[in-house]
């Protein structure tokens, strides 16, 4: 069934994902040190083998900024992703803990694990603080094997908050078929994935695969995903299936997250989720309004307007409209000299 989202569904989406599509969720990313180095990782160059942690688009220093980032952007939960966790665990641990104690217990968190370093001990340790767990298979290592590793959850999470995330590559039907039939005893949910090319996989992706007009998403992956979900059903393999597509992610749980923002005063939000604004740079304004029709911006070294005051500071001062993401890099996307 298709979804609001511009996704597929079969059966019902778990937490994390209704928090997801809604923009209620804010992505804490780990680390980008993984233990596998999958040539398909859709990671910038930006993130890819770099230990830096963000929050959204925040770089995280400390407990603080995480904190701050996730009163912004009004999340009720959060994903915990990288990058492999594992490779960092008591970061990882820390994050979580910190999120539960400032949140409270209601507050979501989900954790996406590479296979490679999953024991026993960490996964007890992550079940103190991580409501769902979502594993990523190696397709190429033997089923038994990875099956193994991901049925030690059983043992710290309920099998509805369990699960598997697959890219759908358009070559591995079959296998990712076989893979969740044998893995369904242990998961509730498995969530496939549209293939997508990205700044470090864009010459094994073009070498491998056709690419789609868009230029970023694999022709035919959606298509394998929407038969695949066709013959979970037909086959009654006891799984929710979510096929997630790159403009669920792009443009429904993107746009989502931005319109959750809280915005300063002054800032309108627009229907896309973006801020718009009036400035000035130039300091007369402290003797041409009252305090309470503007306030200073740090971070741009400019004063922010009351919108109801611009129209009487024609021809006094040089003033502009801009419009910006709410995120923490505050990128511009259209800026304007009214006068």
């Amino acid at each position: 069934m298709k979804t609001k989202f511009d996704s597929y569904k079969l059966g019902n989406l778990p937490k994390g994902c209704r928090l997801c599509v809604r923009g209620e969720k804010a992505v804490v990313f780990v680390t980008g040190r993984c233990s596998r180095g999958c040539k398909f990782c859709p990671l910038s160059n930006l993130r890819k083998n770099t230990d830096i942690s963000y929050a959204n688009e925040k770089s995280i220093l400390n407990d603080k900024d995480l904190i701050n980032e996730i009163h912004l952007s009004n999340a009720k939960g959060c994903s915990l992703t990288g990058g492999d966790p594992l490779l960092d665990l008591e970061r990882t641990l820390s994050f979580a803990r910190t999120l539960k104690k400032e949140f409270g217990k209601k507050f979501h968190i989900h954790i996406y694990l590479s296979t490679k370093l999953v024991k026993e001990s960490n996964l007890e340790e992550l079940s103190k603080y991580i409501d769902e767990v979502r594993f990523h298979p190696d397709l190429d290592k033997p089923i038994k094997q990875e099956i193994e590793k991901i049925s030690l959850a059983k043992e710290f999470w309920k099998r509805k908050n369990i699960g598997i995330e697959l890219p759908m590559f358009p070559d591995k039907k079959n296998k990712i078929l076989k893979f969740i039939k044998e893995v369904s005893p242990f998961i509730s949910f498995v969530n496939l994935n549209e293939l997508e090319s990205g700044e470090f996989s864009e010459k094994f992706m073009n070498r491998k695969y056709k690419m789609n007009t868009d230029g970023y998403t694999i022709k035919n992956s959606i298509k394998i995903g929407e038969d695949l979900l066709k013959k979970i059903r037909k086959e009654k393999i006891n799984v929710n299936v979510h096929l997630c597509t790159a403009r669920l992610k792009n443009w429904h749980q993107y746009r989502n997250r931005l319109r959750n923002y809280a915005r300063p005063r002054f800032f309108k939000k627009t229907d896309e989720g973006t801020s718009v604004y009036f400035s000035t740079k130039d300091e007369k304004i402290t003797e041409i309004l009252n305090k309470k029709d503007y306030f200073f911006d740090r971070r741009k070294s400019q004063f922010i307007l009351n919108p109801k005051k611009v129209s009487k500071l024609k021809n006094k001062l040089k003033i502009k409209k801009i419009e910006e993401y709410p995120t923490y890099d505050r990128e511009e996307t259209e800026t304007e000299d009214l006068f």
